[in-house]
C-alpha cells in the first residue's frame, strides 16, 4: 500500500507556537486583527470552539485545570490556542487544556491562531504536540501512534521520525494495546507505569496477570520488582529441557541482522538444514521489514 505524503510535522511544532505572547480577555485588547495578518492573534467567542475530534488525550486533571483557571483570571492566557475553521465554528487543533480552563475562569473570548489544516495534519499536530509536552498517559499515547498507523496508513519508521521517538520505543508502545482493559485502565489512571505493563505482556496466565497487576498496585511494586515476580513464576512452571548454548558465529549473524532489519532475529539450525526467524508484531512491521528485504535482493 502505497503510504500518503508526509507533511514534514517532525521538524517540530515552532510555526505553530510563534506568536506565544502575554494576552487576557480585557476589553481594549479584543480589536479585530487585519485578515492580511495570517499570523495575528484573533481573539473568537469561547463558546464558538469545540474540541479536537481526534484529540488523543481523553483524561484532564480536573485539579489542574482548576489551577490553570486560577493562573488565567490572574495572568490571562499567555499562549494562544491554534484552532482550524470547521464549518461555522471553530476546532481546537493544540491547547485545549487552556480552552477548558479559561471556560472555567469565565472568559467569554480567547486569543487564538487561525491554521488551515488537513484531517491528517490536525490529528498529526494534535498528538505530536501531546507528545512533546509529555501529556498523554501510556495508553493514550499507545493509541495515538496507532490511529497514525491505521487511519492515515503510516509506517512505524514514518511514524517515529514524525514523533521524533525510536522505531523500537513505537513498537513497544503499540504492545501495551494488547493488554487487556483492567490494566490499560490502571496505566491510564497512573497506577501502573507503561514498563508494568510491557512486563506484564509476557505473562501467558490471564489469572497470574491479574494477580500480579493487584500485588502491584497493592504493595506499590518498582518495575524490577514485578520483573523478579514474572520470572520467578516461569521457572515454577514445568522444567523444559535446557537450551543448547549457541555457536558464538551464529549469535554475531543474529545480531548483525537484528540491527540491520531493526527487528529480533533467529537462525534454528538443525544439523547441515535450519531457519531464519524474523520478529514482527503488526502488519505494518511486516510490510516494512517486506521492502527492505526486497532491496536487499
Amino acid at each position: 500500500m502505497a503510504a500518503p505524503k508526509r507533511s514534514g510535522l517532525g521538524r517540530g511544532l515552532d510555526a505553530l507556537f510563534a506568536d506565544a505572547v502575554p494576552v487576557s480577555d480585557s476589553a481594549d485588547e479584543k480589536q479585530e486583527k487585519p485578515a492580511a495578518a495570517a499570523d495575528a492573534v484573533q481573539y473568537i467567542n469561547i463558546h464558538d470552539i469545540m474540541p479536537n475530534a481526534n484529540q488523543p488525550r481523553k483524561t484532564f486533571s480536573e485539579e489542574k485545570i482548576d489551577e490553570l483557571s486560577k493562573s488565567i483570571k490572574e495572568h490571562g492566557i499567555i499562549q494562544p490556542i491554534v484552532v482550524r475553521k470547521k464549518g461555522e465554528s471553530y476546532e481546537i487543533v493544540a491547547g485545549e487544556r487552556r480552552w477548558r480552563a479559561a471556560r472555567k475562569a469565565e472568559l467569554t473570548q480567547v486569543p487564538c491562531l487561525i491554521r488551515e489544516l488537513t484531517d491528517e495534519q490536525n490529528m498529526l499536530i494534535a498528538i505530536i504536540e501531546n507528545m512533546q509536552r509529555e501529556d498523554l498517559n501510556p495508553v493514550e499515547e499507545a493509541e495515538g501512534l496507532n490511529q497514525m498507523i491505521t487511519t492515515f496508513g503510516m509506517t512505524q519508521e514514518q511514524v517515529s521520525k514524525s514523533v521524533g521517538k525510536s522505531r523500537p520505543y513505537i513498537a513497544n508502545s503499540l504492545r501495551l494495546l494488547k493488554l487487556p482493559e483492567y490494566i490499560k485502565n490502571e496505566m491510564a489512571e497512573g497506577r501502573l507505569s507503561a514498563a508494568h505493563g510491557r512486563t506484564l505482556i509476557t505473562v501467558e496466565s490471564e489469572d497470574v496477570r491479574k494477580a500480579l497487576c493487584d500485588k502491584i498496585i497493592r504493595e506499590g511494586l518498582s518495575v524490577r520488582e514485578t520483573e523478579r515476580l514474572v520470572s520467578a513464576q516461569g521457572k515454577g512452571k514445568k522444567k523444559r529441557p535446557a537450551a543448547k548454548v549457541k555457536n558464538p558465529d551464529v549469535a554475531r549473524v543474529e545480531s548483525e541482522l537484528k540491527d540491520a532489519l531493526g527487528t529480533r532475529v533467529s537462525i534454528v539450525q538443525n544439523g547441515k538444514k535450519g531457519k531464519i526467524e524474523i520478529e514482527y508484531f503488526s502488519r505494518e512491521e511486516l510490510d516494512r521489514l517486506i521492502e527492505l528485504l526486497k532491496k536487499l535482493g
